[in-house]
């Protein structure tokens, strides 16, 4: 678990150097300072070894800072130095551009503001000794989930709204949905502060399911220390925006253009477990662009399939009111002006006594 255990470390730091490799350049080396939620921080450390390798990226080192999307986003407002930001949800960008800090057209391009994209699986013990096999499998008694905090996590609000959607969007009523959650929270034995903080404490041996991102799974067997994992029928696109800041340094633009080209950042992101962005079918990954195999994909569960095709996925834009997370932000997650529970997710976790965890 070292591995894993060193990551929560760094981003408990908060801002950290990242050396660049590659070239001296001319003169004072650019930087540029990436905040981000914790889990594609070794993805992003791949992107910048070979953004430095390019004429644009010569030279240019990097701060930064990983942990909880929430509260990454909170800090940039409250004053945390940031030239690009990659957060889980994009409502966290949105509060930046609310604040002034990111101008209002970082969504309008061809990849909607998305720079990585995944799904959620269920991460389950060697051998699947449970026996999970789908979303019903985790309300049953005995079986201890463990997830991450959507008070803080973007990570779990996909882990909810993933769940929430097997129910609704798979011919179940808005009440059943809440009753399903309501059990599903009963079941969670820890609430991380992270994703990947959930993921380290399922590999120190807490509980029996892990609601996790695909990418997690697969990074987890890169690192020697995997878990085997359940695709179920049902799950939901996960998709990740990037943003400038409006006084971001230099080479900044010149770093977001690379995470985005196929054979560039989004090559990095494929090897590390994330699913491209800028595909003709969400979720499904066209190797020509990218220039790999699905053999060059290691510890995914298939390495013939490392990415499969759901057999429904979910998307915010066709299926929960749109990317903005508009119909069903305050829904599912919402909390009145004294911060009591007003969403069923929110109200779920209060009545489970989790909430604290």
């Amino acid at each position: 678990m070292r591995k894993f255990k060193a990551a929560a470390a760094l981003a408990a730091a908060g801002m950290l150097a990242l050396t660049a490799c590659g070239g001296s350049g001319s003169g004072d080396a650019e930087s540029i300072s990436i905040v981000g939620f914790a889990v594609p921080e070794t993805a992003n450390k791949a992107i910048a070894k070979e953004f430095t390798k390019t004429p644009e990226g010569e030279g240019v080192t990097f701060q930064t800072s990983y942990g909880a999307s929430g509260d990454q986003s909170r800090a940039v407002e409250s004053g945390l130095k940031a030239d690009y930001v990659h957060l889980s949800v994009g409502t966290d960008v949105q509060r930046l551009e609310k604040a002034g800090l990111v101008d209002a057209s970082w969504d309008d391009s061809d990849n909607k503001g998305i720079v990585s994209s995944s799904i959620v699986v269920l991460g389950v013990r060697e051998g699947n000794p449970k026996n999970i096999q789908s979303w019903e499998d985790l309300i049953k008694p005995g079986v201890g989930v463990v997830t991450a905090n959507p008070a803080s996590s973007g990570a779990a609000r996909w882990n909810a709204l993933a769940a929430w959607g097997s129910v609704v969007k798979n011919g179940g009523t808005e009440d059943e949905g809440k009753a399903y959650l309501d059990k599903l929270f009963k079941n969670v034995v820890t609430l991380t502060n992270s994703g990947r903080d959930a993921t380290t404490a399922f590999l120190g041996g807490t509980g029996d399911v892990l609601l996790a991102y695909e990418n997690e799974a697969i990074l987890a067997a890169q690192q020697g220390e995997g878990f085997d994992y359940i695709v179920p029928e049902s799950t939901v696109l996960i998709e990740n925006p990037g943003a400038i800041l409006k006084d971001a340094s230099k080479p900044s633009q010149d770093w977001l253009d690379f995470v985005l080209d196929p054979k560039g950042g989004q090559k990095q992101f494929a090897l590390t477990g994330f699913r491209p962005v800028n595909t003709a079918e969400p979720g499904v990954v066209d190797w020509d662009a990218i220039g790999q195999k699905p053999e060059d994909i290691k510890g995914a569960k298939d390495p013939a399939d490392p990415f499969p095709e759901p057999k429904k996925l979910l998307t915010l834009e066709n299926d929960f009111g749109g990317r903005d997370w508009s119909g069903v932000k305050e829904k599912l997650f919402g909390t009145g002006e004294d911060g009591e529970p007003v969403g069923i997710v929110t109200d779920s976790i209060a009545k489970s006594g989790k909430a604290s965890q």
